[in-house]
């Protein structure tokens, strides 16, 4: 007999909600649904419907949310959303709700990717991987998590806030994006360059627009999708900023293996996908290994992307098991 679990990947920009059967020998997805957050006051609003539609009553659940979480009182990072996580499990009909860092979650899935669900951009691709893990990814903001163990000794995921560490310039094109966005924002956090804004940021700085008039009011303004097209239909500048959004993300990504002593760096959010062939051939790696006396060491790391269509989702399902 089944025993259902609700789980969710609840991001800045969609809500996904599905079930995962606890009697299963592995974590499964079940009755997947996505909704736009721009579609529901709430999170409990948008569980609440996920939940009507199912006809579910599940006792348990765990949600990976996009926000530290510290307490019950949560807000998320890239969304309006607030809620109490003890009132939202009394309003879901649950006797326990576990709430988890977005990126823990996919922490969380890594030893439970097949290949198929990875696709390698440097070494090759372990199940599961040699721990320790760096995650990292690019989507409507930037996040960063460590995995450290292994299958037979358990694994452990270290959540962090390492998308908001300060960003580093490394030549004079990227000091002048770092000066370009110190107008606009004040303190310029990596994730205003690695995200889904983060493109559309650095193509705005490279085609010389105004950092003190705001996107929305900008006629020549691009968001970060056009940007790709552009890019892949062979338009010069967006070509160029393309290939120095993925030289950064090689430059961020290797920073934080150094960090986390890394054998292996996984990279998560939807960004990277819409390029993958792009971002694959870019010079991604050439940023990753020019770290000096410890190019040979980056050299040794194997490099993925994940490709799964949900790995919060996978991630939620395996932690609700814990």
């Amino acid at each position: 007999m089944q025993k259902l679990a609700l789980i969710g990947d609840i991001g800045g920009t969609n809500a996904r909600f599905a079930l995962t059967d606890l009697t299963a020998a592995a974590p499964r997805i079940l009755q997947e649904q996505t909704f736009t957050d721009a579609g529901f006051h709430s999170l409990g609003d948008a569980a609440r419907h996920y939940l009507e539609s199912t006809n579910a009553r599940p006792a348990r659940g765990a949600l990976a949310v996009a926000s530290p979480i510290e307490g019950d009182d949560i807000t998320l990072t890239n969304r309006d959303w607030s809620f109490n996580r003890a009132k939202l499990q009394q309003a879901l009909g649950l006797q326990d709700l576990q709430l988890i860092n977005d990126f823990a979650a996919i922490a969380w899935a890594a030893p439970h990717l097949a290949a198929s669900d990875r696709v390698a951009v440097h070494g090759t691709l372990a199940t599961p991987p040699a721990g320790p893990v760096t995650l990292i990814g690019a989507g409507t903001g930037l996040g960063v998590a460590l995995l450290t163990g292994s299958t037979e000794q358990g694994w452990h995921v270290v959540p962090t806030e390492g998308g908001h560490a300060s960003f580093a310039p490394i030549d004079d094109e990227e000091r002048k994006l770092a000066a370009w966005l110190g107008v606009r924002h004040g303190r310029v956090s990596t994730e205003r360059l690695l995200s889904g804004h983060g493109l559309s940021n650095i193509d705005a700085c490279l085609r010389g627009i105004d950092p003190t008039v705001a996107p929305a009011a900008q006629a020549d303004s691009r968001r970060s999708k056009d940007v790709v097209d552009a890019a892949l239909a062979g338009e010069t500048d967006a070509v160029h900023a393309l290939r120095r959004f993925c030289r950064i993300y090689g430059a961020v990504a290797g920073d934080a293996a150094l960090l986390h002593g890394a054998n292996t760096v996984m990279i998560a959010g939807g960004v990277v996908l819409h390029f993958l062939d792009f971002f694959r051939a870019s010079e991604f790696m050439t940023a990753f290994t020019a770290k000096g006396r410890h190019a040979d060491y980056m050299r040794r790391m194997a490099v993925q992307v994940i490709t799964h269509p949900n790995p919060g989702l996978l991630g939620a399902a395996v932690a609700v098991r814990c």
